[in-house]
């Protein structure tokens, strides 16, 4: 499976949010659904990139989050509502939102706002290109280059190289790795780490064959090759 942009929609109304979801997925991203504004500031992350923001929520309502989530990932915004208000939207530009889409909206419309937002974060980003010797990440766009040639990388694949990538000079412990890729220790194995690891080795050699990236540190972890 190709690693999917994921958009983090935060709704409390599940018909809503079930409809949402299926939006997104037919456009090729993969959701992931907050039902309250406490929630959607856990459930935020590096993987999130860009967020459907209702304001009406049980406990904080989006508005009051708007700050904490740009705090924790500054990805792009979109407040969803049925407020006309020209005051309290300049209030929510001001919070941090990047949009706003007025609540009852087209399908197509809430489409393009999120194609735009992307495409203008991933421009205006540089932070989100990481390079170790000739491999270039893209942690927005979720692209991969090796040798000046694109990689084809599996989600968790993607997820494992862009730990080395954000640490070159640090040796990973296993445990790290398993927080990272997979949320816990009790979600994957040794063997598993292994395949993976492998795969990623093979996946680098044959975008370059000269070259070796990934070693391993016995009974710890892996480090990038200096």
């Amino acid at each position: 499976m190709i690693y999917l942009k994921k958009i983090l929609i935060i709704e409390d109304d599940t018909n809503i949010n079930d409809m949402l979801r299926q939006l997104v997925i037919s456009y090729g991203y993969e959701p992931v659904s907050a039902y309250s504004g406490t929630e959607g500031v856990l459930l935020h992350n590096a993987t999130i990139s860009i967020i459907l923001l209702d304001l009406m929520l049980p406990g904080k309502n989006g508005e009051e989050i708007i700050e904490e989530l740009k705090a924790k990932q500054n990805v792009p915004i979109i407040v969803m509502s049925a407020i006309h208000e020209l005051d309290k939207k300049l209030e929510l530009f001001r919070r941090g939102a990047d949009d706003y889409i007025t609540k009852p909206f087209s399908n197509e419309e809430l489409m393009a706002r999120i194609q735009i937002q992307l495409k203008h974060f991933e421009n205006h980003n540089p932070s989100s290109i990481l390079k170790y010797k000739d491999i270039e990440m893209n942690r927005n766009s979720f692209t991969v280059i090796c040798n000046k040639k694109k990689m084809s990388l599996t989600k968790n694949e993607f997820e494992l190289l862009r730990v080395f990538m954000e640490n070159p000079n640090q040796v990973i412990t296993k445990s790290t790795l398993f927080d990272r890729v997979w949320g816990d220790e009790d979600s994957a194995d040794d063997n598993t780490l292994n395949v993976h690891i492998s795969k990623i080795r093979n996946k680098l050699k044959e975008n370059n064959p000269n070259e070796e990236y990934i070693e391993t540190v016995w009974s710890i972890g892996y480090r990038f090759k200096k």
